[in-house]
């Protein structure tokens, strides 16, 4: 096999990186189950559509995988992916709709480690990731194992975070959690309460959020007349936490008289408010979050080095959402359910191909927000590109230029590319994507009736009929 597919060991024992694929998202039904499948010996993947399903079979001595989706755009014998001479190779001769790979409307053509294809109105995802040995072949969101459902999760190396946090929930060592911004670490924390069994309350402070003046008075508490503007006995975040946890968010923008007072609390279990002289006690549970690095910032003489070693306990560091991409469609569903009418929601393949192929710099946060700006932009749906962020949503359909000049100039200018497209109008793997995107949702709004996409879209009909062509699209199942 290739290096980007070769089964290896990783440096832990019981774990290995090998061939996954994943059913990523199916546009026209988020709320459907997505799944996992190692590929590990596996030499050929059918697929078709029918009810959920994988099959594995050994035919000929060569070992097969059917993955069955129910995607009405797809047709029962919906292509195969193959491994030769070291690398994976999508066919589809016979479906009525084609493929998408890497954007692009094909037959044939290789799929690489990382690749997202189309199939109907489905979302597969390629990758060569972390597994572990004894983890099932077959997974699908429905039957993953979480301790809570916030944390169920595709990605290898998360759920064995969240078994490690489920570990040390029910005992008193501070956490802390790293990793970037919007990772999900407040989900963690609140999970990390939620398992410890722990009767008093959660208590989120975002420590880079409250003002350097106030911060001790909001942390300790204070009494009425200790400063100017306290008109009232206030127990503080410490106190409200007693009997529970502690969430201290972006500990290292703590300023460093609050981290003297922070490391008296850890040492004595009890709290002084501002004002008093007495000390009240307190039993609560540290977690903490940074997206810096608190061993730097020792070491720059910017955290303590006695409160950084108070908080030496369990670490964990969550990795971005760029590089659990087999969790975007579980996410996504898990984030629509949460807006009022977003279980309810579909996206267009093209709306569902701008969300997955993002990095999403910003994280699980950033992908939040986007659909839920989405949804309401959408009213009743679908969610399209036009209803996403510009960063996020798919390049201008600057392809939807006609492909010639005239209606019977040639479909295509040299090396295939459209004639109407010209140089300067960047058109690639994502204007392809865009225009078939495009065109398949009107042909599908249209039954596949080729004058009325040509109206809708105010193109010439043979314009129409030449796309139709260039993406080997079959009018025959849209028809109705």
């Amino acid at each position: 096999m290739s290096d980007a597919f070769r089964t290896r060991r990783t440096s832990r024992p019981g774990e290995r990186v090998a061939p996954v694929l994943h059913v990523l998202l199916h546009a026209s039904m988020p709320a459907a189950a997505t799944s996992r499948h190692r590929l590990d010996g596996v030499e050929r993947v059918d697929f078709g559509r029918g009810s959920r399903a994988a099959v594995r079979t050994t035919e000929d001595g060569e070992r097969r995988l059917r993955l069955q989706v129910p995607d009405p755009m797809m047709s029962s014998d919906h292509g195969r992916l193959s491994r030769v001479n070291g690398q994976w190779i999508l066919e589809d001769p016979r479906s009525k709709n084609g493929a998408v790979v890497a954007g692009r409307p094909t037959r044939v053509a290789p799929v690489r480690a990382d690749d997202l294809f189309e199939l109907g109105h489905t979302v597969f995802w390629l990758s060569d990731e972390v597994i572990d040995d004894d983890e099932p072949l077959d997974r699908t969101s429905d039957g993953l194992r979480a301790p809570l459902p916030d944390l169920a999760t595709f990605d290898a190396r998360v759920a064995r975070q969240v078994r490690e946090l489920a570990q040390v929930a029910t005992s008193t060592v501070p956490v802390v959690l790293g990793g970037e911004s919007g990772t999900g670490k407040e989900v963690f924390a609140r999970a990390l309460h939620g398992l410890s069994g722990r009767r008093g309350a959660f208590v989120a402070v975002n420590c880079g959020g409250i003002a350097p003046q106030l911060l001790e008075a909001e942390l300790f508490g204070h009494r009425k007349g200790a400063f100017s503007g306290a008109t009232e006995d206030r127990p503080g975040y410490v106190r409200a936490a007693d009997r529970g946890t502690l969430f201290l968010d972006e500990i290292g923008d703590l300023p460093s008289a609050a981290q003297a007072a922070l490391l008296r609390v850890l040492q004595e279990r009890a709290v002084v408010p501002v004002g008093e002289s007495t000390p009240v006690a307190v039993d609560f549970r540290l977690c903490a979050a940074t997206h810096r690095d608190l061993a730097a910032r020792v070491e720059a003489g910017e955290f303590r080095a006695d409160l950084h070693a108070r908080l030496l306990g369990a670490t964990f560091v969550l990795p971005p959402l760029r590089d659990r991409r087999g969790d975007l469609g579980l996410l996504i569903r898990r984030l629509l359910a949460r807006e009022p009418g977003g279980d309810q929601m579909t996206l267009t393949p093209a709306a569902a191909y701008a969300l997955l192929r993002h990095d999403w710099p910003l994280n699980v946060r950033e992908l939040e927000r986007t659909l839920a700006a989405a949804v309401a932009r959408a009213g009743r749906g679908p969610i399209d590109v036009g209803h996403l962020p510009p960063h996020v949503a798919a390049p201008p359909a600057s392809s939807l230029e006609d492909d010639g000049a005239a209606a019977d100039g040639p479909a295509d200018g040299p090396a295939g590319r459209p004639a109407g497209a010209g140089a300067g109008a960047g058109a690639g793997a994502d204007d392809d994507d865009t225009l078939r995107a495009t065109l398949v949702e009107a042909l599908t709004r249209h039954g596949g009736n080729v004058t009325a996409v040509a109206r809708d879209l105010g193109k010439h009909r043979e314009q129409v009929n030449r796309w139709v062509r260039r993406f080997a699209i079959d009018l025959d199942g849209f028809r109705r």
